[in-house]
């Protein structure tokens, strides 16, 4: 079955919720979770044909669409892309499961928005025509503005202003490059091929123009330092289950689009400015790290951490060394798992004390001893302990940093390693003093029984497949291995 069917259903069920009668509000939730357990059905058959490499008519389609621009709704899945797809789908799923039962206001128009983020998501991942990619790359953004803004914190408006500015200025700048690529073109046409064939026939001064004008989209969303700085504050304020799509999956709009779009198609540029970019990266790690040790707030800790984490994934990208850019696709698959894990917690523990100070926290492992074992064991895969599935993919990133091609002097190999190990130090600090200060220590919340700090059964059913995947795939990543590098 062609993906494409999985976006139009998702667009069509998404509509649908909206006009579901408020009364109904399990409705919607329900037509979610099955949308996404079928995109979890077809995203598995899709890795399967990826690998197996025998059936092009799924792999490759072709629409004409707006034959008077040179636009066609064009799509390609190769290995990488296949795993965000699936990635995305197995998500989405953790995280209706986890919010199934909870009171969220307006769920309709809720679970509605998901879907349609979801949509743009998928789209976002196989699109194989550059004005394709840009119109699913805004209907990803699109509904999550609103889910920010509507959903969340009391200072959810303001942070999600300025999410908004970022994002409509990082989206300007890319539509910019994408038109003056596609009039360079010599058949004016939007088609990947079309655009693959301007690193030949652009000027050294035009592709590095372009490349600042697509990264700093794609870093914006990512976020990369300096581009940061809406993140922590709209990861706080927005309800869990909105910064669960921000963090696992919308940050891989970035970095994929850098894979797909950015280094092939301006591959000058790239190598010239491989230094610079994997400097900021570095020095997000450090920084994100640094940030993260003293944070009071474990949604904003969570924020830094996933700062930390895509800064080694983009760093990665940067060092053009096959065993660097493998290694940053299995991690894009991990740190989504790890970090909805992660988040699942996180909802939790907000929804039972009441805040996110993790000052106020304390004693859980005595309330539950599973939400222990779960914290324990999600939290070892993101500071990437051996044999959990973090491991792998962090591996090679580092082998690819430390081999990375291009840079400006060996010296900066080594310093950049260096520094990026620096980060991996540092994550394991603020993680581990995370577990201690919620899952240890007296219990400071007298109205906390054992009774009311049971996970429901959908949270529980979330939290094992997690951490199933997280054991899988740490005693055996190849079938990741094997899938992102065709």
């Amino acid at each position: 079955m062609s993906i494409i069917y999985l976006i139009i259903l998702a667009i069509a069920v998404g509509i649908f919720t909206f006009a579901i009668h408020k009364s109904n509000t399990s409705l919607a939730a329900w037509l979610a979770l099955a949308v996404s357990t079928v995109g979890v059905g077809i995203t598995a058959l899709l890795c399967r044909i990826v690998v197996r490499g025998n059936d092009g008519d799924v792999l490759d389609q072709r629409f004409d669409w707006l034959p008077d621009l040179g636009a066609s709704f064009a799509t390609h899945v190769n290995g990488m892309s296949a795993a965000l797809c699936l990635l995305a789908s197995i998500c989405f799923v953790l995280i209706i499961l986890s919010t199934i039962n909870k009171n969220i206001e307006k769920p309709n128009s809720f679970y509605g928005l998901l879907l349609l983020s979801f949509a743009g998501l998928i789209g976002v991942f196989i699109a194989w025509d550059a004005m394709l990619f840009y119109i699913f790359w805004e209907l990803a953004l699109i509904p999550v503005y609103f889910l920010c803004s509507m959903w969340g914190g009391e200072n959810r408006i303001k942070v999600s202003f300025k999410f908004f500015i970022y994002t409509f200025v990082g989206s300007l700048l890319m539509l910019i490059g994408l038109i003056y690529m596609y009039n360079k073109t010599p058949n004016h046409s939007f088609s990947y091929a079309a655009f693959a064939q301007l690193k030949d026939v652009l000027t050294a001064a035009e592709q590095q123009g372009l490349f600042w004008m697509l990264f700093i989209a794609f870093a914006i969303k990512m976020p990369i330092f300096p581009l940061h700085t809406w993140q922590p504050a709209t990861y706080s304020q927005s309800i869990t289950p909105v910064t669960m799509v921000l963090s696992a999956i919308m940050v891989k709009m970035g970095l994929f689009a850098v894979v797909r779009w950015l280094n092939p198609i301006l591959p000058e540029a790239g190598h010239t400015f491989s230094t610079v970019i994997m400097a900021l990266c570095v020095i997000g790690i450090v920084y994100a790290s640094l940030l993260a040790m003293v944070q009071s707030n474990i949604k904003k800790l969570v924020a830094y951490s996933s700062i930390a984490h895509i800064g080694l994934m983009c760093a990665a990208l940067f060092s053009f060394n096959d065993i660097g850019i493998i290694g940053a696709g299995v991690q894009m698959f991990s740190h989504g798992i790890n970090i909805i894990g992660m988040w699942i917690l996180v909802y939790f523990i907000e929804t039972k004390f009441k805040t996110k100070d993790m000052n106020q926290m304390g004693g859980m492992a005595a309330l539950n001893p599973t939400f222990a074992i779960f914290l324990v064991v999600i939290t070892l895969a993101n500071v990437a302990l051996p044999l959990t599935n973090g491991f792998i993919g962090e591996f090679m990133m580092f082998n690819g940093i430390f081999n990375a091609k291009y840079l400006n002097g060996n010296t900066y190999n080594v310093l950049f390693t260096v520094l990026a190990g620096l980060g991996i130090i540092l994550g394991a600090v603020y993680s581990l003093g995370m577990v201690q200060k919620v899952a240890f220590g007296d219990v400071k919340d007298n109205s906390l029984t054992k009774e009311n700090t049971k996970f429901t059964n959908f949270e529980f059913v979330a939290l094992c497949i997690v951490t199933i995947l997280v054991i899988i795939f740490g005693f055996y990543p190849q079938p990741i291995i094997d899938l992102v590098k065709i």
